[in-house]
């Protein structure tokens, strides 16, 4: 990725969501409030009626349903072709994975390559994949919490740009802990996006590279 300073042009950023999109509202607010330099561009989900096209609307966002037919859990095919045109039309340069439930497949991560970021509900590279906080809570471990990271071929395996912790409590159901991590992920998008558009946080060589 092109290296950036703090006084370039606001960081064109598209983001991809199947569900509420809180986390995209955390970067909604911290672009409102002058903390983060950058301008989303569109708001595309692969759900019709999806919220976070509502959220999308309400701030004058640009946004579209994009349907991942035929595939049920990935973006490839007539779907892929069909999200590269709407990225590329939006002018992106960094694709955002907000609640995103399909797999991104080799023709987008090779058109934004180092430039796609996920977030993920544990501390990679613990527990990937679906329902990470039950995960933790099955295995008993103390410490839970978020990782942000690029994304590439693997399942949560991409290099990691930022990560936030929070205990375990004793008394925790998977709903409490989720709903702690969230807090956590709403600090931790927003500061690794800051990273990216400042040109503070790079992919080189397969790592992340920060100034």
């Amino acid at each position: 990725m092109t290296q950036r300073t703090k006084k370039a042009p606001p960081l064109r950023i598209a983001v991809l969501g199947s569900g509420s999109g809180s986390n995209c509202q955390s970067l909604i607010d911290a672009i409102a409030a002058g903390t983060l330099n950058a301008e989303i561009t569109g708001i595309f989900s692969d759900v019709e009626g999806a919220p976070i096209l509502d959220r999308a609307r309400r701030h004058g966002i640009p946004c579209r349903y994009l349907s991942g037919s035929p595939f049920k859990t990935k973006i490839d095919g007539e779907a892929e072709t069909r999200y590269l045109a709407a990225l590329e039309a939006c002018g992106a340069e960094v694709i955002v994975l907000a609640g995103f439930m399909r797999i991104v497949k080799h023709r987008l991560l090779s058109a934004y390559a180092g430039r796609i970021v996920n977030i993920h509900p544990s501390l990679l590279p613990a527990f990937p994949g679906v329902k990470s906080w039950e995960q933790a809570l099955r295995y008993g471990t103390k410490l839970a919490g978020c990782t942000v990271h690029f994304v590439d071929e693997g399942t949560d395996t991409g290099p990691i740009i930022i990560q936030r912790a929070v205990p375990v409590l004793d008394d925790d159901t998977p709903e409490t802990l989720h709903a702690r991590i969230q807090v956590e992920e709403h600090i931790a998008y927003p500061e690794a996006l800051r990273l990216i558009a400042d040109g503070r946080s790079t992919i080189r060589d397969h790592r992340v590279v920060q100034a």
